[in-house]
């Protein structure tokens, strides 16, 4: 009985959740000391533009690389290192939110792994539509793909969830709705680039790539292929 009351009424984050919110912080929060004067000195002002040059996504890079067939880590490295680097302390403020809340979700129903394969699959093909897709110059930074990602994953939960209650699966694409209405406003009102693009085909994969994470989905798959 007493072991009932010692219970967390609140479950906690998964480590991998937390670890990554930290990293964010972390790196921001060096940004901020460094801008504000109270480390690095005079070089400081400008570290966070240095980590956009040497590790935001480039288009461009990209083009370079698939043009000559040469892929150097240190470009290819982009892929994943962009989601740590943000243009603001409130640009990674909100996706430290959106991580902490849906990456718990996702991780207490697919495992702490999923989160990671999620996170940075989204960040990877985010980052490949932009290149692809989109002619700019722009650097990619920020962890909104990522994150879009574990928005994806969510809202395959509830798709299942509401298939089983025999209700309006569009409904699950409610919350994407309303965030990609958020930024075609604030793009109209203040200006943007595309980097919906990205944020889009990362919610695109953690959606798609949810089919592959339920619990029990290998099994069937390789089942299948055994029988044909």
């Amino acid at each position: 009985m007493s072991s009932r009351h010692d219970e967390s009424p609140i479950n906690p984050l998964p480590p991998i959740v937390v670890a990554l919110a930290l990293l964010i912080l972390g790196i921001e929060l060096v940004f901020q000391a460094g801008a504000r004067g109270f480390a690095g000195g005079q070089d400081a002002v400008g570290w966070r533009l240095e980590a956009i040059r040497t590790y935001a996504f480039s288009a461009p890079i990209l083009d370079w690389m698939i043009e000559t067939g040469r892929w150097p880590l240190e470009h290819v490295i982009r892929f994943v290192t962009y989601p740590f680097i943000h243009l603001s302390f409130t640009h990674a403020l909100m996706v430290i939110v959106f991580l902490l809340a849906l990456g718990k979700m996702v991780g207490e129903v697919f495992g702490t792994m999923a989160v990671l394969v999620v996170f940075f699959l989204s960040a990877v093909i985010g980052a490949l539509a932009y290149g692809l897709l989109v002619d700019s110059p722009a650097p990619l930074v920020g962890g909104y793909p990522a994150v879009y990602g574990l928005i994806g994953s969510y809202t395959f939960m509830l798709w299942v969830a509401l298939a089983g209650t025999q209700q309006n699966q569009m409904r699950a694409f409610t919350l994407i709705g309303i965030l990609m209405g958020l930024q075609l406003v604030f793009g109209l009102l203040f200006g943007g680039g595309k980097d919906w693009v990205a944020d889009l085909s990362g919610f695109a994969t953690g959606f798609l790539v949810s089919f592959l994470l339920v619990p029990g989905a290998w099994g069937r798959i390789l089942a299948r292929l055994r029988n044909r």
